[in-house]
């Protein structure tokens, strides 16, 4: 703060003899009776006024620098304040005038004192003081050393400087001290805010973790997921699987019917969920993905078309999906334990086991075995390798009976169910899910005890062997519908049917071998096609007068007449054995 220059203390000192300095008390002073009032007390005053209000330390040192050459024949030769580091020169006085060396004004050690300049016979260091001790110095030179009027002024200048000094450090305190108590206020209430806001953050998210914890301890699914963190956040809450399609929805405005989105469109809103950690926004939706160890089980959301979620939503929605993450693994780790015993059960029916037991297991995975059950196997080429086909099966059998029981063996699944299939829904069915109907199913007779399944499986792989042996290979075969080739299976004397083959086909099945002809499969594609020409022209692939010149040789050869109703009964039968029994074996 700049201060305005003052008027001079007195416009001019009478002339006055002093020997000695101020602190010369041998010399002999001249009094002057004058009272310090006549001494131009105006310019004390106004003075006074400009010291006492100006802000700034170094401009109250360079004002009294200026005032001094007014109190006699005195000159300011260099102004110092204290500071942490010692004693700091004030810049900006009459650069001309002889250099003080800093280093006696050092050696003073905050004491008034006498100091060395060229030209001057009195210089002299007049200490700056105040309440906390030294504030400065103003050197003051001279030709001759002040009498007692001239030290006294001098001392009152230095009074009134010193007290300006420590009125001005004074004001600084209080200036800081009220600029600090401000910061700190200031700092006290931000903190008040901050605490606030993280008391109401604590409690939201304790209430989240209450809620989502209550909802665990009561067993509660997916379902109940979805419907607590609607209530969390107000905003409606649904799981989808990973294709898309709806498993659960909590709150208003439910589509009816439920979009799904094309398999294109659902992958990509996959991929750019994934690309982030925790709930991502995708259109009006906040979205985040249940994936235990890195398996995508089902998609977690949020209808928000206002973007009106905030933090505690995200946390909520965050903390939902690990909930429902924890849910979905623990029903596929119970999916799973359960698939395995109801395949490790019908594995042993299918085998023969012990009824007690065979009951107590199939009641511990909630299937009822005291009913009515058939048993199915299915056969579809090139598919069965992998469960997809398993599911598809399940899938397609699927009615209001209860679940089957179902495994694999091999290339087919094998099916123990209450209902027994349609005649050609379940093939459609999974003709229609696998894309081609080239394929085969075996249903079984009725089975009404456990230890019945065995038979009943080995008629359901005898119809589905016949199917596929048949003149129409794809479709359903019904154990109950194969008439005489119900005697025609596994459960008969395999020698005995060796034999009869050889009694009636030997002859045929020797030429075969020895010429590399297809005598037996043309004789049987004959009977397969009731004895029809075209027909059995046609299956064979071969040419109408082909096939007559075949089975004029299969007359020669087997010396039988096929014009007789019996020699072609047993000869039809001989080809069904060689071809179901013996798997055409020469």
């Amino acid at each position: 703060m700049a201060c305005r220059p003052s008027q001079k203390l007195s416009p001019h000192v009478p002339d006055q003899e002093v020997t000695g300095h101020p602190g010369d008390t041998a010399g002999t002073q001249r009094r002057d009776p004058r009272p310090l009032a006549a001494l131009d007390p105006h310019g004390l005053l106004v003075l006074s006024h400009a010291l006492f209000t100006c802000a700034e330390q170094s401009e109250i040192v360079r004002l009294a620098m200026r005032q001094v050459s007014a109190l006699g024949p005195y000159r300011a030769e260099a102004g110092y304040l204290a500071t942490g580091g010692g004693l700091s020169r004030v810049p900006g006085h009459d650069a001309g005038a002889p250099t003080v060396d800093d280093a006696q004004m050092t050696k003073l050690g905050e004491a008034d004192g006498s100091v060395s300049l060229p030209e001057r016979s009195w210089n002299w260091a007049f200490g700056l003081r105040g309440a906390g001790g030294l504030l400065g110095y103003i050197v003051v030179s001279s030709h001759s050393g002040p009498d007692e009027q001239g030290h006294f002024l001098l001392a009152s200048l230095v009074g009134l400087t010193s007290a300006a000094l420590s009125l001005a450090a004074t004001r600084v305190s209080q200036h800081e001290s009220t600029g600090e108590l401000v910061r700190l206020r200031t700092e006290r209430d931000t903190a008040l805010r901050r605490l606030d806001t993280m008391r109401s953050k604590l409690h939201l998210q304790r209430t989240v973790h209450e809620t989502l914890a209550r909802v665990a301890a009561r067993g509660g699914g997916e379902h109940a997921i979805t419907q607590a963190l609607y209530e969390l956040t107000g905003l409606s809450a649904l799981v989808e699987d990973r294709f898309g399609n709806l498993r659960s929805w909590a709150g208003p405005d439910r589509p009816d019917p439920y979009p799904v989105r094309s398999a294109t469109n659902q992958e990509e809103m996959l991929r750019q969920v994934t690309r982030e950690a925790g709930p991502v926004r995708f259109k009006d939706r906040l979205i985040a993905l249940a994936r235990p160890r890195g398996d995508l089980l089902g998609v977690l959301a949020l209808q928000d078309p206002g973007a009106t979620a905030d933090e505690q939503t995200v946390f909520a929605l965050d903390h939902a999906q690990r909930s429902l993450a924890q849910e979905l693994m623990h029903m596929r780790e119970l999916a799973g334990v359960e698939l395995r015993l109801r395949r490790q059960l019908i594995d042993d029916l299918l085998e023969g086991t012990d009824e007690t037991s065979a009951y107590a297991r199939a009641e511990a995975v909630g299937h009822d075995l005291q009913r009515t059950h058939y048993v199915v196997v299915v056969h579809w080429p090139g598919n069965g390798a992998d469960d997809s086909f398993t599911r598809a099966v399940e899938q397609a059998t699927d009615t209001t009976a209860a679940r089957p029981l179902i495994t694999r063996r091999g290339d087919r699944v094998v099916l123990l169910t209450e209902a027994r299939p349609d005649d050609d829904a379940v093939h459609a069915a999974l003709a229609h899910e696998l894309g081609t109907p080239e394929g085969a199913i075996g249903v079984s007779t009725r089975c009404d005890s456990p230890d019945g399944v065995p038979r009943c499986y080995q008629e359901a792989l005898r119809a589905l062997k016949v199917r596929q042996n048949s003149r129409q290979r794809s479709g359903t075969t019904f154990f109950d519908d194969l008439g005489l080739y119900r005697i025609l299976g596994p459960g008969n004397d395999l020698r005995e049917l060796e034999d009869f083959v050889r009694e009636w086909l030997g002859q045929l099945i020797d030429y075969d071998a020895g010429h590399d002809t297809e005598l037996v499969e043309t004789l049987s594609r004959y009977f397969d096609c009731g004895g029809n020409y075209d027909d059995a022209a046609a299956a064979l692939t071969v040419h109408r007068s082909t096939l007559r010149y075949r089975l004029q040789r299969i007359r020669e050869i087997s010396d039988r007449d096929l014009a007789d109703v019996d020699t072609r009964l047993n000869l039809q039968v001989a080809t069904r054995v060689w071809k179901i029994i013996l798997s055409g074996r020469r």
